[in-house]
C-alpha cells in the first residue's frame, strides 16, 4: 500500500442534489439529453468494414439475448406435443396443436400442411416450413363486415370468405405452395389464457401481488431485477415453436421460414437476429427507424439502447430477407431504413436477398397485397419449384370450434393467473441458477484459465451489455477550463470534462499545488455521497491537502444528480402512464450506468494529465464497474463497501436501479470482473464468488485484504 504522500489524488464525490454544493462554485452540469422513447428516430448506421459489422453484430445478439433474459439459454425441456382434429380443405389441411415450451406452460397454435399428393418442394421426403408469429389481433382476428368491405373497395383483400381472416390466409396459401406451417398464440390470445391479454398486453398500474418479493409475478421490481418480461417469453415461445416445427418427420430443418406482422414482426426480427435455423424471413410492418413497438410485448431492458429494430433486423444479413413500407410508421423506410440495408446486404456481397416492397397507399397490414410480395420470396429462398402457385386461392373459413385448440378431449390449462406467472417465473429463475453455475470456478484454489475465460465470457458477457463503455481514450473527451484562482497555494480550476459521442459531460473542480514543478505521481479516485465535495473547498481543508498530498492533485467531478420525489432520490423516467421498467430502460442507460460513463470520461481525462499508477476507491457500483471496465489502466480497485446489493432497491425508480443486476451474482459478480488486476477490500467479508474468479484467473496474489 502506498503512503498518502506518493497519492496523485482524484476525489469523486457524488451529489445528493444542487443544494450540496458550495455557492462560490458553479453547480454540477446535470443537463443530459432528454431520454428517448418507442417513438423517437432509430436510425442505422452501417460500419465501414465487415469486419466492424461482424464484431458490431456479435454484440447486437448478445444484447437481444441479454435483453430478453436468454444468456445464458435456458434448457429445453421435452415440448410433449399434442397434434388432434385435423380439418380438411380444398388444397391444404389443418391440426390443432399445443405443447409446453416450458414446463407446466403452454403454446398453442394451428398446424397447417400441403393435403396430400402435394410434392411441391419435396426434397429427399422432406418439405420446407414456416413459422407464423400472428401480432396484434390474434390467431383468429376477424374482420367486420365494413372493415372487409373496405379491404375489398381498395384491393387490400380479394375473397370475401377467406379474406375476412387474414393471418389465417397466409398460412393456407404457404401450404398449398408446399410449406408446412405453424401459426402460434401470443400470449393472452385465443387460446394462450394462462397469461392473460391484460396482463401481458394492457398492464398499466401495478398490481398488489407486485410487492410480495418472495414469489415474483411479471413487472415486479424481482423481475425486472432478473430480466424476465412477457417479451422474453414470448421470444423463447417462438424459439420452441420453431423446434416445434423442427421436430415434425416431413420438415427439412436446412430449409426453415419465419414471417409475420405487426406483434409478429418483432417477434419475426428477434427470433431471426438469434436463432441460426432461420433461413429466409419476411418481418413485416416494424422494421422501421420510427416507432419501435408500442406494447408492453414489444419492450424490455436494454433491448434498444443504441440501436432499432432496422438494425436488428440487419443481425440476420446476409440470409434472405424481405419487407414492405406502408402508410404507418414504416413510411420513410423506403428512404431511410432499407437504403442502408440494401448497403449492408451489398458490403456482404448479397444485395438481392433484401427486399421492401412498396404499398404507401395501404395502412398498416399484412394484406393480400403484402402477401402477393411474400409468397414468391418465401419460394425462392425456400428452394420450392417455379411451378409453385403464388396466386391465393378462396376457401371455407374455419368455423370457432375448428379454430379451437382446446376442447372437451383437449381441456385448457388449469393453471392460470398469477398463480402461473409465479411458477414461470421460479422455473426462470431456476434455469439462470443452474445455467450461470455453471459458469463460476468450482473452487477458491488453483489456477483455471478455462474456468475464468468462460466467467469472463458469460457472466462478463452479460455486464458488458448493461455497462456498454470502454475506457475512452484521452483523445476522445475534451477538456475546457471554466475559471482558475489561487487560495492558500493552492490552484483551484473549474473544468467541464465531455465526451461528443456519448453526449455526456461531467463538471469538475481541480486542486493542485501552485508550484508548477510540483508534478504528480500518482492517482487516487475516491468516491463518496456524504456531502465530501462541500467540506474539500473548506480553507482549513487546504492546508491539509498540501500537507498530506504535496506532489498531488485534487479532483471533484460533479456526477449527475438524482432528482427528488418526495424526499427520495430518483432517477429520470419517460413520462408514461404506463408502469413498466421496460418503456424507459429499453431505450436509455440507468442512472448507475450514466454516472460511470462520466466517471470514464474523468479517467480518460487523468490518464492523459498523469502517466501513473491509479488508485481507485469504490464505494458505489458506477465506480466500481468503471473499474472494471478500466482494467489494468487502474492499478488498484480499493472496496470500502462490499455489502451493498442492487437486489436491496424496491422500484425502477429507485437511482440505484440496474435491471439484471440481480441476476448476474449482483455486486459481487460485477466486482469479480475485476480478476486479474488489483483488487483490496478495506473491512467487510471478501465474497466466495470473488476468491474463485479470482484464483482461477492465477491472481489471488491481487486480492487483498485489510481491517
Amino acid at each position: 500500500m502506498r503512503t498518502r504522500c506518493q497519492v496523485f489524488a482524484l476525489v469523486l464525490c457524488w451529489l445528493v442534489g444542487a443544494d450540496t454544493v458550495s455557492a462560490q462554485e458553479t453547480s454540477p452540469d446535470s443537463k443530459t439529453p432528454p431520454l428517448k422513447t418507442l417513438n423517437d428516430h432509430f436510425p442505422f448506421d452501417v460500419p465501414e468494414t465487415v469486419e466492424l459489422w461482424q464484431q458490431r453484430r456479435e454484440d447486437l445478439r448478445r444484447r437481444v439475448l441479454v435483453a430478453n433474459g436468454l444468456w445464458p439459454m435456458p434448457e429445453k425441456t421435452p415440448l410433449k406435443p399434442v397434434i388432434h382434429g385435423r380439418i380438411e380443405r380444398d388444397g391444404f389441411v389443418v391440426d390443432r396443436v399445443y405443447f409446453q415450451s416450458l414446463p407446466g406452460h403452454y403454446v398453442s397454435g394451428m398446424l397447417f400442411r400441403p393435403a396430400e399428393g402435394n410434392t411441391l418442394g419435396v426434397i429427399d421426403g422432406k418439405r420446407p416450413a414456416v413459422l407464423s408469429p400472428h401480432g396484434h389481433g390474434g390467431r383468429t382476428m376477424k374482420l367486420s363486415d365494413d372493415a372487409l368491405k373496405k379491404q375489398l373497395e381498395t384491393g387490400g383483400e380479394i375473397f370475401e370468405q377467406s379474406g375476412r381472416y387474414p393471418k389465417l390466409a397466409r398460412c393456407a396459401h404457404l401450404a398449398r405452395m408446399g410449406c408446412v406451417t405453424f401459426i402460434f398464440d401470443m400470449l393472452g390470445y385465443a387460446d394462450s389464457q394462462q397469461i392473460t391479454y391484460q396482463t401481458a398486453h394492457r398492464h398499466a398500474d401495478a398490481r398488489p401481488e407486485e410487492s410480495n418479493r418472495e414469489q415474483p409475478i411479471f413487472f415486479s421490481i424481482d423481475a425486472d431485477l432478473n430480466l424476465q418480461s412477457i417479451m422474453g417469453l414470448q421470444t423463447w415461445n417462438a424459439i420452441r415453436s420453431l423446434d416445434f416445427l423442427a421436430s415434425l418427420p416431413e420438415v427439412d430443418e436446412e430449409r426453415l421460414g419465419v414471417t409475420g406482422g405487426s406483434g409478429g414482426g418483432t417477434q419475426t426480427i428477434l427470433l431471426s437476429a438469434i436463432d441460426p435455423r432461420v433461413k429466409v424471413a419476411f418481418p413485416n410492418g416494424m422494421v422501421s427507424t420510427s416507432m419501435q413497438g408500442g406494447c408492453y410485448c414489444e419492450n424490455c431492458n436494454y433491448l434498444r439502447i443504441g440501436t432499432g429494430n432496422v438494425e436488428l433486423a440487419a443481425l440476420f444479413a446476409p440470409k434472405p430477407q424481405g419487407m414492405t413500407a406502408a402508410d404507418d410508421w414504416t413510411k420513410a423506410m423506403l428512404d431511410d431504413g432499407f437504403p442502408e440495408l440494401k448497403q449492408l446486404y451489398t458490403m456482404l456481397g448479397k444485395p438481392d436477398h433484401v427486399i421492401c416492397g412498396d404499398l404507401l397507399k395501404f395502412p398498416h397490414n399484412y394484406n393480400h397485397v403484402t402477401r402477393a410480395i411474400m409468397y414468391p420470396f418465401m419460394a425462392k429462398h425456400l428452394g420450392l419449384p417455379s411451378n409453385v402457385p403464388l396466386e391465393e386461392q378462396d376457401y371455407q373459413p374455419f368455423s370457432e370450434t375448428e379454430m379451437a385448440v382446446y376442447n372437451d378431449q383437449h381441456p385448457a390449462p388449469v393453471e392460470t393467473g398469477v398463480d402461473h406467472e409465479r411458477k414461470v417465473l421460479a422455473w426462470w429463475t431456476n434455469e439462470n441458477q443452474r445455467a450461470l453455475a455453471d459458469a463460476v470456478p468450482e473452487s477458491s484454489t488453483g489456477e483455471n484459465a478455462d474456468q475464468w475465460k468462460r466467467y469472463q465470457d458469460v457472466i462478463g458477457g452479460a455486464w458488458r451489455v448493461i455497462f456498454d463503455r470502454d475506457l475512452p481514450a484521452g483523445s476522445e473527451v475534451n477538456v475546457e477550463q471554466l475559471s482558475e484562482r489561487v487560495e492558500q497555494g493552492v490552484r483551484r480550476q473549474h473544468i467541464r470534462v465531455s465526451h461528443p459521442e456519448w453526449k455526456t459531460s461531467v463538471e469538475a473542480i481541480v486542486f493542485r499545488v501552485a508550484d508548477a514543478d510540483a508534478k504528480p505521481q500518482s492517482l487516487v479516485v475516491n468516491p463518496s455521497h456524504d456531502g465530501m465535495q462541500e467540506k474539500w473547498l473548506l480553507g482549513d481543508t487546504l492546508t491539509a491537502f498540501k500537507e498530506n498530498y504535496p506532489r498531488s492533485a485534487l479532483v471533484i467531478p460533479f456526477l449527475q444528480a438524482p432528482e427528488r420525489e418526495g424526499g427520495n432520490m430518483v432517477q429520470p423516467l419517460i413520462d408514461d402512464k404506463r408502469s413498466y421498467s421496460g418503456f424507459t430502460f429499453g431505450y436509455n442507460r440507468p442512472l448507475v450506468v450514466k454516472r460511470c460513463d462520466q466517471l470514464l470520461c474523468v479517467l480518460a481525462m487523468a490518464q492523459g494529465e498523469v502517466a501513473a499508477p491509479l488508485r481507485l476507491v469504490g464505494q458505489f457500483p458506477a465506480s466500481i464497474a468503471a473499474g472494471v471496465i478500466a482494467g489494468d489502466a487502474v492499478d488498484e480497485l480499493v472496496l470500502t463497501d462490499s455489502e451493498y446489493r442492487f437486489s436491496t432497491v424496491e422500484r425502477y425508480q429507485d437511482a440505484d436501479f440496474v435491471p439484471g443486476a440481480a441476476k448476474y451474482f449482483d455486486l459481487p459478480g460485477l466486482i469479480a470482473l475485476r480478476a486479474p488486476h488489483g483488487l483490496a477490500f478495506e473491512g467487510g467479508e471478501v465474497p466466495n464468488l470473488v476468491e474463485r474468479v479470482y484464483a482461477a484467473a492465477g491472481a489471488s496474489e491481487r486480492l487483498t485484504r485489510s481491517e
